[in-house]
């Protein structure tokens, strides 16, 4: 039985040209398109898909929220984002919202077809773009890990100062740098310079990274 993809994402000619690459592929057949995520949301309660390629950005309904409800009425979907690097902190969110991975959208045809085929399979899959990396499902109301678990958490996993797992935990509740800078009372040059400390610890590139590594080692 092939697997049921919905494409959504509000640039027409990106959908059609991901459909006729995905459906080159046998086992692959693209059930519906969505330009936004009202519209994913509808469609996704009418034809059931497995798998959903969803944007982060979207009119009526981003991403993230469209992720959200419909997987609040179907918890057996997986949901990967189609991202740029540039919206690390919208994918953060998203992962924390239940998404099961993310896509870069300038990945290849074969990059995106073994993504997808592992996703289904529920499998690890070892990608640069991180995509699947299993993640705890969130709470009910979707509310953050306890502050003072992550930080246990965080002593036992990694060797951070107190400023730098303080970094860590606001990453991990999708604050961005300037909103870090105003809670934690410092420049965004400093936030940035504690950040670049944390991803060399981890032994990682970016924000998305961090964030995602750690939610993996929470397994």
């Amino acid at each position: 039985m092939p697997i049921k993809i919905l494409i959504a994402d509000d640039q027409r000619l990106f959908r059609q040209g991901l459909m006729s690459l995905l459906e080159q592929e046998e086992d692959l057949v693209v059930v519906g398109e969505a330009a936004d995520g009202q519209d994913a949301f509808t469609l996704a309660q009418k034809v059931n898909p497995d798998i959903i390629l969803m944007d982060v950005e979207m009119p009526k309904l981003d991403g993230i929220k469209a992720t959200e409800m419909i997987l609040e009425r179907n918890r057996d979907v997986r949901i990967l984002m189609l991202s740029v690097y540039n919206e690390d902190e919208r994918v953060v969110a998203a992962l924390r919202a239940g998404a099961s991975g993310y896509i870069l959208k300038d990945a290849d045809h074969t990059e995106f077809v073994r993504i997808i085929r592992g996703t289904h399979a529920g499998k690890k899959v070892t990608s640069p773009f991180l995509a699947n990396l299993a993640l705890p499902a969130p709470s009910p109301q979707g509310a953050p890990q306890n502050d003072e678990d992550m930080e246990k958490e965080m002593d036992e996993k990694f060797s951070l100062t107190e400023r730098e797992k303080e970094m860590l935990r606001l990453l991990l509740h999708g604050k961005s740098n300037k909103e870090i800078s105003a809670l934690t009372y410092v420049s965004t040059e400093t936030v940035k310079s504690h950040l670049q400390n944390i991803y060399k610890k981890l032994g990682v590139r970016s924000r998305l990274e961090a964030v995602t590594l750690f939610l993996k080692e929470k397994r």
